[in-house]
């Protein structure tokens, strides 16, 4: 399969190899460089313990506190 590179560097993975490889809007893919010269596309190994990204964006504007910016800060400054 072949693909065009962008002015940016930029490719697109083609489909089937999206779907081989598991790849997902956002996913991480890694690069590496083999003795004999290929270069092979991997899926990046994902982190343990890590907080995605779309769990924290779930609980945006959910705070029930209401606190003025004064008393945050105070908080976070230990004052």
């Amino acid at each position: 399969m072949a693909t065009n590179l962008t002015s940016k560097g930029q490719v697109t993975v083609p489909k089937a190899v999206r779907d081989y490889l598991g790849l997902k809007p956002r996913a991480g893919v890694s690069f590496e460089r083999l003795a004999n010269g290929e270069v092979v596309l991997r899926a990046a190994k994902q982190r343990r313990g890590g907080v995605r990204a779309g769990a924290l964006a779930k609980l945006r504007g959910r705070a029930t506190v209401r606190m003025k910016t004064e008393e945050i800060m105070a908080l976070t400054r230990g004052v």
